[in-house]
């Protein structure tokens, strides 16, 4: 892959694409360009239309939309070549709803989860409804004790914002700190110094916590998110509040919590409450 592939490392750090985003995007386009009969600057349409085909024989809607979306970025932006890629559409990708704990449920999970540190960063993980990889990169700067808020840098899009701080996290924070004594500025270090907690150990405690209190969902970090959302709304946030909290761009990502959540459904009035009485008998 050579200079190209440098090229659209270079572009997609200019664009402020994620580390992660970055990783997957080479990976997708070196894997096209090694399947590619000539050169990339050369491939046709078809070329890109029959290796598209080539990979959704194997793999899910989801991985074949990361796929078309490397393609498009290589074309688009690195090599300049939009109409190569004009015609390449993005998937149908089914949207599931993920199953959510309850509160007791995740009472349990919390409860089960050992050694305390990794405890530490799930209570955080719920109680701010952040993303796992927020919750182990917390500074101890990022807590403001004095405001109830907690810092969240540089999260999903590199965008940064505030979110509550519990009372009961603080108090569980305090704790873990007078056990642990972490070395600012990281709160949650990992085994070498000035390094974070890693995110697998942290799964795997979690995944641990599930198979002792014995819980059938599927559980992963992202899930005590995903309940946090939901457990907002059902105790009544708006839904604006909920999408700032969990640092949403876009409303439509936030607007899935509201097929979720029984609780709430179940507090909507139907229209037909509202007409008048005796307007629809049954005779």
């Amino acid at each position: 892959m050579g200079t190209v592939h440098d090229r659209m490392h270079d572009d997609l750090r200019l664009k402020n694409y994620a580390p992660g985003t970055i990783e997957k995007y080479l990976g997708c386009a070196r894997k096209f360009i090694d399947a590619l009969p000539r050169a990339p600057r050369k491939a046709s349409k078809e070329d890109v239309r029959q290796y598209i085909l080539q990979v959704a024989e194997d793999v899910s809607p989801a991985t074949v939309k990361g796929h078309v979306a490397a393609i498009r970025f290589l074309y688009q932006t690195t090599l300049k070549l939009p109409g190569v890629v004009e015609s390449l559409y993005f998937p149908k990708v089914e949207s599931r709803l993920p199953d959510i704990l309850s509160a007791d449920e995740v009472r349990r999970l919390l409860e089960a989860v050992h050694p305390p540190k990794h405890r530490a960063v799930l209570l955080a993980a719920y109680g701010a409804g952040m993303r796992i990889g927020e919750a182990c990169a917390l500074l101890t700067s990022d807590i403001d004790s004095q405001r109830g808020l907690i810092h969240i840098r540089e999260g999903k899009g590199k965008r940064d914002r505030f979110v509550m701080l519990s009372p009961v996290l603080l108090t569980a924070l305090r704790e873990y700190w007078k056990l642990y004594r972490p070395t600012p500025p990281v709160l949650f270090p990992g085994d070498k110094p000035g390094t974070f907690v890693s995110h697998d150990a942290v799964r795997q405690a979690l995944h641990n916590a599930q198979v002792e209190v014995r819980l059938a969902k599927r559980v992963t970090p992202h899930s005590l998110r995903h309940a946090f959302a939901t457990h907002l709304l059902e105790n009544g946030a708006d839904i604006r509040t909920i999408q700032v909290l969990l640092g949403h761009g876009s409303i439509r990502s936030t607007a899935r919590y509201t097929q979720v959540s029984i609780k709430h459904i179940c507090r909507t009035p139907s229209p037909l409450d509202r007409l008048p009485q005796g307007g629809t008998p049954i005779r």
